[in-house]
């Protein structure tokens, strides 16, 4: 039985409505809710006066003119994109056009490794092919107005291009998808990457930001204890899947049932998804063999 993660959930997200959350940080949640968005995207504004709108979210009319509204009679300097999923990044083109703001953060969409041989992108329709920022900025490089610096730091995994932003005025962390408090990340490759995933939950627990701010949900409100038990949830994922290719599984399509008991069928693609980043995983580190390439429909045994 995994650990259980400390996720809180946020009841009462003012959908549509932007809220002033600190001195420099406001939100406005997207109209966007659904089993992977939660209540919706998070757009968050950064300063006064001279601002940068993160994650101006999906290609929504709506959304873009609460956002504008929101920011009226302010510059927006910046708009700063963690990944490029059509939930998050859609909506720059739109605020560039009316703001003159440069566009900002990850690379243009890419997958974390070649397709295999007959092997499809089950979440490529997910990506924001479209997306065209005027300056990619690198692990530690940094946009800043008055009052305020967004620090990049890249954090693979969810997405090969995935950016989290450090807000050091406020010791906070714009985690994007790599980690929200409401649920566990999806991790499918070939877009994602679990040894990227892993790596990048290593890299923040060596951090200080003491408070997260994700890209759906509300905050992670004790972001070092939230990672230990976000790692800890993942290596008994991965314990739990090499204990069914000892008792005889061979497909993903085996071991989804027993190790998500009671999860409903319309779910199990996701879940296989992620069983399927584990085996990518297991199989780079020669604890697990198939056949080939590893794909979602590929045998597996024990190496």
């Amino acid at each position: 039985m995994t650990q259980a993660i400390p996720f809180e959930e946020e009841m009462e997200a003012p959908i549509g409505r932007t809220e002033a959350l600190t001195p420099l940080v406001r939100r406005l949640v997207a109209p966007n809710g659904g089993p992977f968005t939660y209540r919706g995207t998070c757009s968050y504004i950064v300063g006064r006066g001279r601002v940068a709108i993160i994650d101006p979210g999906p290609d929504d009319a709506t959304h873009v003119a609460r956002l504008l509204d929101a920011v009226r009679g302010e510059t927006v300097t910046h708009v700063v994109v963690t990944h490029t999923h059509r939930d998050h990044s859609p909506a720059a083109a739109a605020v560039r056009a009316a703001t003159g703001a440069l566009v900002v953060g990850c690379g243009p969409h890419v997958a974390s490794r070649p397709l295999a041989l007959g092997e499809a992108n089950a979440l490529d329709a997910s990506a924001d092919h479209a997306y065209a920022p005027d300056v990619v900025l690198a692990d530690g490089e940094a946009v800043a107005g008055p009052h305020w610096t967004l620090t990049a730091l890249a954090t693979p995994g969810h997405t090969a291009n995935h950016l989290a932003f450090a807000l050091p005025e406020e010791n906070t962390l714009f985690s994007g998808d790599h980690v929200m408090a409401w649920s566990t990340t999806i991790v499918a490759p070939p877009d994602g990457s679990m040894q990227a995933y892993m790596a990048s939950l290593a890299k923040l627990k060596m951090r200080e930001e003491t408070i997260y701010r994700p890209g759906h949900g509300g905050p992670v409100r004790e972001p070092q204890r939230f990672l230990r038990a976000l790692v800890h949830h993942r290596r008994q994922r991965e314990a739990a899947i090499l204990n069914r290719l000892a008792a005889g599984d061979e497909t993903i399509a085996e071991i989804v049932p027993s190790l998500y008991e009671g999860l409903p069928p319309a779910l199990f693609g996701a879940a296989g998804l992620s069983v399927f980043a584990h085996l990518e995983d297991l199989v780079a580190r020669r604890l697990v063999a198939c056949d080939g390439a590893p794909t979602l429909t590929a045998r597996y045994r024990l190496a």
